[in-house]
């Protein structure tokens, strides 16, 4: 296995002020009404289809601290597919692939039957905690790969 260190800090931590945006969008996220082991499946779908290592170990660590399975955890990959989802985590796990492949797709990025699944199981509320965790998700998933964050790596 080939190791390395990232081409520079998290420009997170270096900017002063941008951390402290970034846990504020979280700790709203947070109080959503999401459950927590929800929005991580959500993190570590968007991470795994970036191809972001970094994110990927920490949605995995996060799970299995917020009470995931390891079970499930494996099966994310291919939740349409494993019998462990249930409609509402099924209808989050679409619309967070659909937020995140919006370049794939002329168009809707998501599609209304994507959305109108989601909008059947979640409130306003709910649906803008999934969204926001989408979107960081994303960013710090751009953010390391332009940096190239390494898998376990820690902000100092």
């Amino acid at each position: 296995m080939t190791t390395h260190t990232a081409r520079m800090k998290n420009p997170a931590m270096v900017l002063p002020d941008a951390m402290k945006g970034i846990q504020n969008i979280y700790k709203a996220m947070y109080q959503g009404g999401v459950p927590h082991t929800l929005l991580e499946l959500v993190h570590l779908r968007a991470s795994q289809i970036n191809g972001c290592s970094a994110c990927v170990v920490a949605g995995v660590t996060g799970a299995k601290k917020a009470g995931e399975t390891d079970e499930r955890l494996h099966a994310v990959a291919a939740w349409r597919e494993a019998p462990y989802f249930t409609d509402e985590e099924r209808a989050a796990l679409a619309l967070t692939e659909a937020a995140t492949r919006i370049a794939d797709r002329s168009g809707q990025a998501v599609p209304d039957a994507v959305w109108d699944a989601a909008a059947d199981h979640f409130t306003e509320e709910q649906l803008s905690a999934i969204i926001l965790m989408v979107g960081l998700t994303n960013f710090f998933n751009r953010i390391n790969a332009t940096i190239q964050e390494p898998a376990g790596a820690t902000w100092n």
